[in-house]
């Protein structure tokens, strides 16, 4: 097959016979040929599938080879030996190169060299070894760049750097250049299962994999004087999404600009290829570069890391620019794009300007709080310990990637806008200031150095990743809010989707929150957190729950009453004309009492009730289970005490009618929890359409509302046929429902998930991710068996896996109404949602 572009032709033979491609682990790139495509990345890599694209377009690329993921695989199957007859096919892959360059590999006279990418450790030695020697090369030399150093500077360091293998090898460097790059080969090979590759695999969720492919390419020397140089681009602002070319050029990472005033015709080429790579990508781009005497070279692309605004501006551009439509838009927007935007920012940045102590890189925008630690394992062992932290490092390398994840900053003393931290801090959306100058990290003695100050480890910072402020203390932060391109994103996402978004609130704040954040009505408001509002309303909530009679219980719920109309009203209100699903009372009564030891306990009720000690511990025992998350809880309290129920009902239905004679719609509907046999729904339902009757008869007023039942017991969904003829709509509450399904006590959980996630036992923690298989299947089954016996029954999610995107997808799938979630996630949702309709 021939393609041609910009007079260039491409002799692509991976297409010529499908049987070879199945036997074939090495591919050819450059000079007009190219054996793979973008879409072969899963044999090919990333690197070697967009180095044979560019290739294709007829972009000037330097030859080379990649040897397959597929070769890699076969090696580590073969005792980390190469498969036979693999090397045959790189020296013919090899032979083939060095005649189109006219060079040979290890000739003295015209040698051809090449690079091997590897990752951070070559041969097993850490790239540390080799930087420190580096440095103290140009300490000694009085220089602060690379590029000062002399020739013989250089061999002299070569040397070093051969005293460190031998150090660590405890054998001589090999000088036979094939022996070099077979070695090569095994080490980007042996770098497939190192921890760092397996943890970065983790962290991005990146699976189905067989290996690491090879890139072996013709060098090309961006430092043969002043008409070579090299560079990193980004084809727009990968923090703000702005349509401007953003990068570094020269190895002292001066801006594009100066190669625009000293190479005006690699320049213009450069540019002209990034127009082409992004009409032909349809996205921003990531490149490397180098222009040697002026011919100007493209080493790689990639589609370009962004922050969240990056992703949604550049989304919402390329739509206006014609390149991609609305449906290629939401696809292209992650959503762990939006969590980032819906971040807190600082409070007020003016506020703290005396308290900024340094200034870098704004490398990756947002704000972070934390304490500061100086290795990236102390990030993940207080992160564990449920800590906030900035890493502190003079520069990142790959080795860290779990400490940057696990960090809520980054700060670093090197780097520039495109170093390792940045661009790995904005993929992730963590905030990050690079190249901070004038401080100095002493990792040993753990202290940041700040001119005269000294901060050590522990010790609280916050960084502006948007203006590359470093603060002293715990700086304030605000809620974000839509706005701008990504309101006009959200509208197209929901313009796509089919499943409704809800959110989980408890007070009026909260649901308005929820509806500027596009939330269609709330799921989830719990009413037991209303009762810890203040301190008179706890106090009567310990007097109810002391009562020994009825009575006395119904003389305290009387008092409680108005405080629950008062809250309902205003939600109501904030959610004018959607709907609003209040859950009655869930948890044990004992979560309501006082903290702290049994006598302070006593001491304390005996004050606020007016009930003696004795009566009290009496009271105390009987409510304290032996495991009370299975105990007296959900509809168990209800039934135990049905004035309990019948209060909440009352000041459901006096608020809503409060609240529609001002004009408010207002759409209840009463959830009933922990429901596990239909009898149980059947006693409440009673309860609650006896109130109506009362309140709507001594008003004279009538309100229509729903009652239904939330479903968080495994036993209820085997029997959902039987309770669907009492409910209106189930919510699944699938935080309990998978605490029940697998027997795992989500407050003890934390002391073995961590092992079962890296013995493999477990592929995602269960709480987070919803389990398909069991949780999952009993969701299924409920549905089916609900809409049996009511066809108009209403679905939906009010669980933590409601904001969770593969999650949502599956609510989707098996034909949920609604997903329900926090209101900061409700953006997530709606994008998830929209992008599983696609």
């Amino acid at each position: 097959m021939e393609s041609r572009t910009n007079g260039h032709a491409c002799v692509n033979s991976s297409v010529n016979n499908s049987a070879s491609l199945e036997k074939k682990r090495v591919y050819i790139f450059g000079k007009g040929r190219c054996e793979g495509n973008k879409g072969m990345k899963s044999l090919l890599g990333g690197k070697g599938a967009n180095l044979a694209e560019m290739v294709s377009i007829g972009l000037s690329v330097p030859p080379g080879l990649t040897i397959s993921t597929e070769a890699c695989h076969e090696y580590l199957l073969n005792g980390k030996k190469l498969p036979d007859r693999l090397w045959d096919e790189v020296l013919t892959a090899l032979e083939h190169i060095e005649e189109e360059m006219g060079a040979l590999l290890g000739d003295p006279l015209k040698p051809l060299l090449v690079s091997v990418r590897s990752g951070a450790a070559v041969l097993g030695i850490s790239h540390s070894s080799f930087e420190e020697k580096l440095e103290l090369m140009k300490s000694a030399k009085g220089v602060d760049h690379d590029t000062d150093l002399s020739a013989s500077d250089l061999k002299d360091l070569v040397e070093e750097y051969k005293k460190i293998y031998v150090g660590v090898k405890g054998i001589e460097f090999p000088a036979d250049p094939k022996t070099q790059l077979e070695l090569a080969i095994n080490a980007v090979f042996d770098s497939w299962d190192n921890p760092r590759a397996i943890k970065y695999r983790s962290i991005n969720q990146i699976t189905g994999l067989k290996g690491t492919a090879v890139n072996i390419q013709c060098m090309v020397f961006g430092n043969m004087g002043n008409s070579s140089g090299t560079g990193v681009l980004f084809t727009r602002n990968p923090s703000t999404g702005d349509k401007k070319l953003y990068g570094e050029f020269l190895m002292n990472a001066q801006d594009l600009d100066s190669m625009k005033d000293c190479m005006p015709e690699a320049y213009n080429e450069l540019v002209e290829n990034c127009e082409i790579l992004e009409a032909h990508y349809k996205d921003m781009m990531d490149i490397e570069f180098t222009v040697q005497e002026n011919k100007l070279w493209m080493l790689q692309c990639r589609t370009g890391k962004r922050t969240g605004a990056g992703a949604v501006k550049i989304a919402v551009d390329l739509v206006k620019e014609g390149l991609i439509d609305k449906r290629s838009a939401i696809k292209m927007v992650e959503p762990q794009h939006l969590n980032q935007l819906l971040h807190p920012q600082f409070d007020s940045p003016s506020a703290y300007k005396d308290r900024v102590v340094a200034s870098g890189l704004p490398a990756s925008p947002g704000a972070a709080v934390g304490q500061v630690v100086f290795c990236a394992e102390d990030a993940e062992v207080w992160h564990a310990e449920g800590k906030h932290v900035i890493l502190v490092r003079t520069e990142t390398s790959a080795e860290d990637v779990g400490g940057m994840h696990a960090a809520a900053g980054i700060l670093t003393a090197r780097g520039g806008m495109t170093s390792h931290a940045a661009v790995v801090a904005r993929g992730w959306g963590k905030c990050c200031v690079s190249g901070c100058s004038n401080m100095r990290v002493d990792d040993t003695g753990k202290v940041l150095v700040i001119g005269n100050l000294v901060i050590k480890e522990g010790e609280w910072i916050s960084l502006n990743g948007s203006t590359g402020e470093v603060i002293l203390g715990k700086q304030p932060l605000s809620p974000p809010a839509l706005s701008g391109d990504l309101e006009t994103f959200m509208l197209w996402a929901d313009e796509m989707r089919h499943l409704k978004v809800m959110a989980n609130v408890d007070t009026p704040e909260d649901a308005a929150t929820a509806r500027k954040n596009g939330a269609q009505g709330i799921g989830l408001c719990r009413t037991e957190h209303m009762f810890f509002a203040s301190e008179e309303r706890i106090k009567y909530m310990r007097k109810m729950i002391m009562a020994v009679t009825p009575e006395q219980r119904k003389a305290v719920l009387n008092i409680l009453l108005p405080f629950q109309r008062l809250d309902f009203a205003g939600i109501f209100r904030a959610m004018d004309g959607l709907p609003v699903t209040i859950r009655l009372i869930d948890p044990p009564l004992h979560e309501f009492l006082p903290e702290g030891n049994i006598e302070d306990i006593i001491s304390e009720l005996t004050v606020e009730t007016g009930i003696s000690q004795e009566e009290i511990l009496s009271k105390i025992e009987k409510l304290s289970g032996v495991n009370p998350m299975l105990g007296l809880r959900g509809c168990r309290l209800g039934i135990s005490y049905p004035e309990l129920t019948e209060m909440q009902a009352r000041a459901i239905f006096e608020a809503s009618l409060l609240v529609s004679k001002e004009g408010i719609k207002v759409l209840p509907e009463i959830m009933v929890p922990l429901v596990g046999t239909p009898e149980e729904l059947e006693h409440q339902f009673t309860l609650i359409e006896g109130v109506a009757k009362k309140v709507f008869s001594k008003t004279g007023s009538f309100i229509s509302y729903q009652v239904g039942t939330m479903i968080e017991v495994p036993r209820a969904c085997f029997v959902a046929d039987e309770i669907a003829k009492n409910a209106e709509f189930f919510s699944f509450g699938t935080n309990d429902l998978t605490q029940m399904a697998f027997g795992y006590s989500r407050d003890d959980v934390g002391k073995f998930l961590p092992t079962y996630l890296s013995e493999g036992i477990l592929q995602a923690d269960p709480f987070v991710v919803l389990d398909r298989k069991g949780v999952g299947e009993l969701i299924k089954m409920a549905i089916e068996k609900g809409r049996k016996a009511r066809p108009a029954l209403k679905v939906g999610i009010c669980g933590e896996h409601g904001g969770e995107p593969s999650s949502v997808a599956f609510f989707a799938e098996v034909g949920l109404d609604y997903v329900s979630c926090s209101p900061f996630r409700v953006p997530i949702a709606r994008l998830a949602a929209a992008q599983v309709a696609l």
